[in-house]
């Protein structure tokens, strides 16, 4: 089975690779929204990161990748309790999908007449300790956006019908991408994103050669292109991991908080969100640099993806999102 294009091997795109480290090293950060052009490696970030992060400890049988015994949903009938190694999981919800195929399906004639929790887990399940990818998220139908939002607030997924409640942990980094163009994205679940980024289309002739370059090698010699970007894909995964044992011992002085609410207040985003997800985001992009402490420069790299969508007019519009964060940054940071 040919492995995902490299992570390492993408070309460009800088900022969106960022967002996307940033939130493997942090979960908490809250996902990466991508808007802008289609072909822009959107989903290839998203497969080519999980498949370098390293595999996460599971117990086998458990429709929720469990990382312990302990951790099973006492409705799952799960035989197989030993713990082995799974790949990061990265789960498509597709635009079509239904209620139950998302959050799962309960049985109420067997819960009923048998006595017993009869679940067939749905895609929330599957996304725990991984990725939940949404193509088109702007499209996405408002009673799906409406459990989504749900669910990233609790971390957990509860089905209840005719009386029954089922829950199971759903904890996972959402990715979502689309076309502005193509329709607005609600503002309750814009909020949920921690970081946003927005994607072109490379203008220099040269850049679009390379890109042509790689995927060519890729397409006809998918195994020895692998092996090739190996090396760089397994040293950007030892980066994540040190950053990650790093994150918690990262500091930030009051100096780096007041900058935060005052880039906030600057910008007039709603609520302190903002703020909270801006200190995240510094603070693992310092783990990553190796640094201990948090810097105006780190903050200065990760504002515009952590504030751009959180302004009141137009979040999604460039010039009035984009060259406005920078501004103001700018001129707070000076």
């Amino acid at each position: 089975m040919t492995g995902p294009f490299p992570f390492t091997a993408i070309v460009g795109q800088e900022d969106m690779k960022q967002a996307m480290i940033l939130t493997a090293i942090d979960p908490g950060i809250g996902g990466v929204l991508v808007f802008g052009d289609r072909g822009t490696g959107k989903s290839t970030a998203v497969r080519g990161l999980a498949a370098l992060l390293p595999p996460i400890e599971a117990v086998a049988g458990c429709p929720v990748n469990s990382a312990h015994e302990g951790d099973i949903p006492d409705w799952a009938k799960v035989v197989d309790r030993h713990v082995v190694e799974k790949p990061t999981p990265v789960i498509d919800l597709p635009l079509g999908a239904t209620e139950d195929r998302v959050v799962g399906a309960l049985d109420i004639e067997k819960a009923l007449t048998l006595g017993e929790k009869a679940f067939e887990p749905g895609l929330l399940a599957r996304a725990n300790r991984g990725y939940l990818y949404i193509d088109e998220v702007n499209l996405l139908e408002d009673h799906l956006v409406d459990l989504l939002l749900d669910v990233a607030q609790s971390g957990q997924n509860v089905v209840e019908r005719e009386g029954l409640s089922i829950r199971h942990a759903a904890r996972f980094v959402l990715v979502g991408s689309g076309n502005p163009e193509e329709g607005e994205l609600r503002p309750q679940l814009l909020d949920r994103f921690g970081l946003s980024v927005e994607v072109t289309s490379p203008r220099d002739i040269e850049t679009r050669i390379e890109v042509i370059r790689r995927r060519d090698a890729y397409d006809r010699d998918a195994g020895g292109f692998l092996t090739e970007w190996r090396g760089a894909d397994m040293e950007l995964r030892q980066r994540i991991l040190d950053a990650r044992a790093a994150l918690p011992g990262v500091a930030a002085g009051d100096e780096m908080l007041r900058d935060c609410a005052e880039l906030c207040v600057a910008l007039g985003s709603d609520g302190l969100r903002g703020e909270l997800t801006l200190l995240r985001a510094a603070r693992a992009l310092a783990a990553f640099d190796g640094a201990v402490s948090v810097s105006r420069d780190q903050l200065r790299r990760v504002a515009p993806s952590a504030l751009r969508h959180r302004l009141r007019r137009d979040p999604l519009d460039e010039a009035g999102s984009t060259t406005r964060v920078e501004r103001v940054v700018e001129e707070v940071l000076a």
